[in-house]
């Protein structure tokens, strides 16, 4: 017996790949954001008394080869207690960058207007903090090389210098993928969804094209 192929029109088959687009898009959004979240959880709980792998004594403080857990005074946010980008109390917050913060207000307050808030996952953060999320990503991924491509060292952060900030909920970064250019908000790294840093230019020309994560950035290498 004969089969017959029926042919969609093509608006059919536009709408198909667009809505396959979308739930592909939003997959991957989620599982980035679940990384990001597990390093950052992972950032604000240390054992009392762990030890270092050199026994060092760490810049915050420790002695004697423990660790010192980094607290809020270090930019740490904890799960479920994300500030929006007005809690200036939160000192993840307030040493932002003041041209960034600004920036971020002003998006956020045209945001709320569409049911959208706009959460810190993580802002500034010490050199201690900065440190401590890279020593965890290279025992989560296995070497350093693999670590880098999610998190910077101290010296190279632009999140220990004010510059960065990690942004959610999905909602946040459906809102900014759409509409942050005209604030001059940019997502910097393909891999990294939630991470916008402030680039002018943006607003007249459109951001920059992205990275596809940090180990491309000239800044990493520096």
């Amino acid at each position: 017996m004969n089969s017959t192929t029926v042919s969609l029109p093509p608006r059919v088959r536009r709408r198909r790949r667009i809505a396959l687009a979308v739930v592909g898009l939003v997959a991957a959004v989620i599982v980035a954001f679940a990384v990001q979240q597990s390093l950052a959880a992972a950032s604000a709980t240390v054992p009392p008394g762990q030890s270092t792998a050199t026994g060092e004594a760490m810049p915050n403080g420790a002695i004697d080869g423990s660790v010192v857990a980094p607290s809020e005074a270090d930019g740490v946010i904890r799960d479920g207690d994300q500030p929006t980008v007005f809690d200036v109390d939160r000192v993840a917050v307030s040493k932002l960058d003041p041209a960034l913060l600004a920036a971020l207000q002003r998006a956020a307050t045209d945001a709320a207007d569409s049911g959208v808030t706009f959460l810190v996952n993580s802002g500034w953060r010490s050199p201690v903090l900065q440190d401590r999320m890279l020593q965890d990503a290279i025992a989560h991924y296995g070497s350093e090389a693999e670590a880098a491509r999610w998190v910077a060292s101290s010296t190279t952060s632009a999140h220990v210098s004010g510059d960065a900030v990690d942004l959610g909920p999905l909602p946040t970064l459906d809102w900014l993928a759409q509409h942050g250019a005209g604030y001059g908000l940019c997502q910097i790294y393909a891999n990294e969804s939630w991470h916008y840093e402030l680039r002018p230019d943006a607003v007249t020309q459109g951001c920059p094209q992205m990275y596809d994560d940090p180990t491309e950035d000239p800044r990493m290498h520096r």
